[in-house]
């Protein structure tokens, strides 16, 4: 096979495959049921055209036979006259005629012949039309139920498509607020561990020493308790004598 061959066999694939795509089962039916009823139309047509010339002929025929019968009564006429010779003049113009009609004959036999034919043939096909054109309502019925169904179906695994989608983006946001409240969790228990600062709220940096020299406070002055008791107590730091009350002095009584 040749390279051009191949090429045009190609051509013509794609051809046919972009017209089988193009096809549409309900016009191609009625395109069908178009050609046949001009089918139809046709063997009527012809059929007309036979009978009209079949009827000529019958109507030839008759014409003859009236001449005949005519030149019968003159040849009849012309012997009771005693002129011979016009009676054979007839009977010979009697004898053409006839031999017109004989020849005649043949062909409309055949012309009745073949109308009668042509009749069965238009029978038949007018039966297959009637036949066609139920059917072809009831494809066409069929082709629309089934192209609904299919769009239904195409529709519906566009809906699907979008809840997998919808899903999806759905999982995701509650992911991404799941992340974002645990991180919010987490800032919160390092701010209440004082690892973080927790800047807009609490005191000040004076407050906040504040609050260290008095827990120092606390610290020393229960050391000095537990001291106390364990009996090994040791002198207070001259400061802290310092920053100790003094008890008041006992009144003595006057002697």
């Amino acid at each position: 096979m040749g390279i051009f061959q191949r090429a045009h066999d190609i051509a013509q694939a794609k051809a046919n495959k972009a017209l089988d795509a193009a096809e549409k089962p309900d016009e191609m039916l009625d395109l069908s049921y178009q050609k046949m009823l001009e089918q139809i139309t046709q063997v009527r047509r012809a059929l007309v055209a036979l009978a009209g010339s079949r009827k000529n002929i019958e109507l030839q025929e008759q014409q003859f036979q009236h001449t005949i019968a005519h030149l019968q009564d003159q040849a009849k006429a012309a012997l009771g006259q005693g002129r011979e010779d016009l009676a054979k003049e007839a009977l010979s113009r009697k004898a053409a005629a006839q031999q017109q009609i004989d020849s005649m004959e043949p062909q409309r036999v055949q012309m009745t012949e073949e109308e009668e034919k042509l009749t069965k043939t238009l029978d038949a096909l007018q039966k297959r039309v009637n036949e066609f054109r139920t059917q072809k309502e009831t494809l066409k019925a069929q082709y629309t139920a089934a192209k609904a169904i299919t769009t239904v179906n195409e529709s519906t695994a566009g809906i699907s498509k979008s809840f997998n989608d919808s899903g999806a983006s759905l999982q995701r946001a509650q992911d991404k607020i799941a992340t974002m409240q645990a991180r919010s969790g987490a800032l919160d228990e390092l701010l209440e561990s004082g690892v973080l600062e927790d800047v807009g709220g609490g005191g000040d940096d004076i407050q906040k020493e504040l609050d260290q020299v008095g827990k120092a406070a606390s610290v020393d002055n229960e050391l000095a308790a537990l001291k106390a008791e364990l009996g090994t107590a040791t002198p207070a730091p001259p400061e802290a004598l310092a920053a100790a009350p003094t008890a008041p002095a006992e009144e003595t009584s006057g002697t």
